[in-house]
């Protein structure tokens, strides 16, 4: 089973989701569209996707050793 992650929209509102499916149907559905960002050393990174007229964010837990 896949982990959850969570996805941020523009206004700061949380989702749930495993999967895009999953996002687009708590979304309220629309159109799926992957959002990029430019990092300061020029890479561009796929960030979290646009869905309809929303756009979230995408965070994935992540573990540090101490």
């Amino acid at each position: 089973m896949k982990p959850y992650h969570i996805f941020i929209d523009q206004h700061g509102e949380p989702v749930w989701a495993r999967t895009v499916k999953e996002l687009r149907a708590k979304a309220g559905g629309g159109r799926v569209g992957k959002m990029y960002v430019d990092k300061k050393d020029g890479r561009t990174v796929h960030c979290g996707y646009v869905i309809g007229r929303r756009w979230f964010s995408r965070f994935a837990p992540v573990e540090v050793p101490a």
